[in-house]
């Protein structure tokens, strides 16, 4: 790999994880980046999955205003995040990743319309939690952190829709939530990876490092920015990566 490949791959990276910490989807920028300097789609999943690591620890330091009190939660959330990403992981790994191809995009816009009527669907659920309800959102967040270890488009919109909708009304604190569990699936997907298959580690660690770097600057925006154009806005994002991944299911 070049300088000019790895230059790119930094300068993509910090765009994507400063857009997918800020709430949007850091795959639509990273994935076709790795795809764009000459890697497979195998490999590509691949290492951006591992690269995807990088976002936690950013995205926990910019993120400790909206995460004070809420450990006891997010530890009860990790838990499902985390066995969800282990078997992910374990069917990418013996499963073809064009499996569900076509049914990804349906996916992805679905929880773009449900950032959109967020308002609504919380308010129609009710913000009261009872016990059952409780187990439908681990149950939530241990699906989409399957989908997340196996293919991971599109997957932090899904959980910012979840998180928002039973959970969380603030746009803000929900993708802070969304940041904190969507790191924890991706390490245990990324460590099965390391461990069992081949990661080209020279597209990884520039991508990495750009990551790492975006991801201090994203909660700060979300933090910012009003919520109701916030939340258009990664609406749109999700759409436009339904569409791309419609139009390149390969």
């Amino acid at each position: 790999m070049g300088v000019a490949d790895v230059l790119a791959l930094l300068c993509a990276g910090t765009v994507a994880g400063a857009v997918g910490t800020a709430g949007g989807i850091t795959s639509l920028i990273s994935y076709p980046s790795l795809l764009a300097v000459g890697l497979a789609a195998f490999p590509a999943n691949i290492a951006n999955m591992v690269a995807l690591v990088a976002c936690w620890p950013g995205s926990a330091l910019a993120s400790r205003p909206e995460l004070q009190g809420s450990g006891s939660r997010l530890r009860s959330w990790a838990v499902a995040s985390v066995a969800g990403g282990a078997i992910g992981a374990a069917l990418l790994l013996s499963t073809p990743a064009g499996l569900f191809v076509r049914i990804v995009p349906f996916l992805v816009v679905g929880a773009s319309l449900a950032l959109v009527l967020q308002r609504r669907l919380y308010d129609w659920q009710g913000h009261r939690l009872a016990h059952a309800d409780k187990l439908v959102v681990l149950a939530g967040l241990f699906v989409v952190a399957i989908y997340n270890g196996y293919f991971g488009a599109g997957s932090g919109i899904m959980l910012l829709a979840l998180l928002l909708v039973l959970v969380e009304r603030h746009l803000a604190k929900a993708n802070a939530f969304k940041n904190m569990l969507l790191g924890a699936a991706t390490l245990v997907s990324a460590l099965a990876f390391v461990l069992f298959t081949s990661v080209d580690w020279s597209a990884v660690l520039p991508l990495a490092a750009g990551m790492f770097a975006g991801s201090t600057l994203g909660p700060r925006i979300a933090r910012r920015v009003p919520a109701d154009p916030l939340r258009w806005v990664v609406a749109l994002f999700g759409l436009a990566l339904a569409t791309w991944l419609w139009l390149h299911p390969g």
